[in-house]
């Protein structure tokens, strides 16, 4: 596996990736526990959403970032997985607002070697801190495993909503 700079000619895949990965989580969680019309209000367009915020994702002069997992001859075909972080150099502090892994790809360390990625890349701006959140719901449970591996500490929120 092969981690590098994200370049424009990956927006499709990444953009395929990120639809792919989530999917499960909108159509197969998120769905059924809340229902169609708060479904419908907060995440019915999620797949277009997603096609209109991973073009933004990767902006380098707004301190925001994204490398990707390319996989080699043998691991499969091109992309396996991607981060997406951001810096704000004033305040020292990073966060990482993505990271998806396609399916074949999971269980073999790389949404590690991602974070680890992007860990290093914040510190080399003077990052001393970051950030990253999941969800509370079974779908995101090999999420908060990792970040927990990676030495996160979480703290509990919890989001409510209802149909009016």
């Amino acid at each position: 596996m092969r981690i590098r700079a994200f370049t424009p000619q990956d927006l499709t895949a990444l953009t395929d990736l990120t639809i792919e990965t989530f999917r499960p989580f909108y159509e197969d969680s998120f769905r059924p526990l809340v229902g169609e019309t708060v479904f419908a209000n907060q995440h019915g367009g999620w797949r277009d959403d997603y096609r209109r915020e991973v073009p933004g994702l990767h902006a380098p002069e707004r301190h925001l970032y994204v490398a990707v997992a390319e996989a080699e001859a043998g691991d499969g075909d091109g992309l396996a997985g991607f981060v997406a972080w951001s810096v704000d150099p004033d305040r020292r502090n990073g966060s990482i607002s993505h990271l998806a892994v396609s399916a074949q790809h999971r269980r073999g360390h790389l949404g590690t070697a991602l974070c680890e990625h992007a860990f290093a890349h914040m510190r080399s701006l003077g990052a001393e801190v970051v950030e990253i959140g999941t969800g509370g719901d079974p779908f995101h449970a090999p999420a908060r495993a990792l970040y927990e591996r990676l030495g996160c500490t979480a703290l509990p929120t919890a989001v409510y909503y209802r149909q009016l």
